[in-house]
């Protein structure tokens, strides 16, 4: 992949796991001289009680490449939330975003050059929650990223696909609103 990725746009919805466990990340992927590289140092430095923003590790003192910002999409307030987002969920994201580059959905040569800021979601019922299984959680969240990078970087799904069911898709929720159920 030789020419510039300036800004690419991936959501994926991975669900179907214990409760809590469902991941849905959106991502935007693009060069650190553009756009992105100066959205990832903004948000970086303009932190916000409530979402901050921290970059994906496999470990304290081991951030994966492409730099990736993970920003909560819930407003963090209890500590067990934070402590699973920050800890199983981060991990899973760093690893989805290593998955991806193994994978080639990110040229490994530009990894460098590229930087991924993902809007992450963690269901906040895992702060009621008695026991929440990480594993699944693990599993689930790293899918959900690396879907999420496939789909930006290959532009999914395409107008054309957008066009020809858009008439057949009904959003999950706004059937439930039809349905009397919220």
């Amino acid at each position: 992949m030789s020419q510039r990725i300036i800004l690419r746009a991936g959501e994926a919805l991975v669900a179907g796991g214990p409760p809590n466990t469902a991941s849905e990340p959106e991502v935007i992927i693009g060069e650190l001289d553009g756009p992105v590289g100066t959205a990832i140092a903004t948000l970086t430095g303009d932190q916000v009680v409530g979402h901050s923003r921290v970059f994906a590790l496999l470990n304290t003192d081991i951030m994966v490449r492409p730099v990736t910002l993970c920003v909560s999409k819930v407003s963090v307030t209890e500590s067990k939330y934070t402590s699973i987002l920050m800890g199983t969920v981060q991990y899973a994201i760093a690893n989805g975003v290593l998955d991806a580059v193994r994978a080639g959905y990110l040229p490994k040569d530009r990894v460098n050059d590229l930087g991924i800021i993902c809007s992450v979601w963690l269901s906040p019922g895992v702060i009621q929650a008695e026991s929440v299984d990480h594993k699944a959680l693990f599993e689930i969240q790293r899918k959900g990223m690396t879907e999420a990078i496939r789909k930006a970087m290959t532009n999914e799904p395409s107008i054309d696909w957008l066009l020809e069911n858009q008439d057949k898709i009904v959003h999950k929720y706004y059937r439930m609103g039809v349905d009397g159920k919220i």
